[in-house]
């Protein structure tokens, strides 16, 4: 018989009661106004998206990453693994309850991934970090971005408007990244507009559905061409 579900702990949010649950030593649940947000026995795509989207950079000097969301923090892990010891990940991550319970009771989870010394934490909303990281405006950066968001892109985000997958907000990331960067996000279906919208912006994309069988999500995997001429 299974075994039943016991809340660790909870908190309301404008969304919903946001919880984290657990049965066994091991599987977890986070939820949102009684929806799963994720499941650590369910994590193939968080880790396929840290590592499409820093695996190019364990041999760079000191790479610097973005990541939006930290979840259970299996993204961060593998990113993480990605790099090299003088690697950087700033983690934007809205709530800070989900920084204490991948501190706390998720830790183990991924060899407590956000006390590496490489991570830090601001409690923001992405999009505006995004914002303020225009390279050229003082910051100096990112090689990579990865957004690990329980709501992905789909066909209802708006073309222009959205705040993270509209295409101001593909502007806005491409100013954050370095020359050749990388803008990676998971998704829970492909959305064939926002593939187009990260094209217009310059980028070459590409989609994988990591694992075989079962409910595959979607990682999408954009690399920054060579700046544009002025003028085009």
């Amino acid at each position: 018989m299974a075994q039943p579900w016991i809340i660790v702990d909870s908190i309301s949010t404008k969304e919903g009661i946001l919880e984290l649950r657990q049965r066994g030593e091991r599987d977890f649940l986070i939820t949102v106004g009684g929806l799963v947000l994720m499941n650590s026995s369910a994590h193939r795509s968080e880790v396929a998206l840290g590592q499409l989207a820093c695996g190019h950079l364990k041999s760079q000097a000191s790479p610097r990453v973005l990541v939006g969301g930290l979840g259970m923090g299996y993204t961060l892990k593998a990113v993480l693994d990605s790099l090299p010891n003088t690697g950087r990940v700033v983690v934007a991550e809205l709530n800070p309850v989900v920084e204490k319970w991948c501190r706390g009771p998720l830790a183990g989870l991924t060899d407590s991934a956000v006390a590496d010394p490489r991570v830090s934490v601001e409690i923001a909303d992405v999009a505006d970090l995004i914002r303020r990281s225009k390279t050229g405006s003082g910051e100096e950066g990112f090689d990579a971005v990865v957004l690990d968001l329980y709501k992905g892109p789909h066909y209802r985000s708006h073309k222009r408007d959205d705040p993270l997958y509209g295409s101001r907000a593909i502007e806005n990331t491409r100013a954050a990244l370095k020359p050749d960067g990388v803008f990676a996000v998971w998704g829970e279906n492909y959305d064939a507009e926002f593939d187009k919208r990260l094209c217009a912006a310059g980028f070459t994309v590409t989609s994988e559905r990591p694992g075989r069988g079962g409910l595959r999500h979607v990682v999408f995997v954009a690399r920054l061409n060579s700046p544009r001429a002025k003028g085009k």
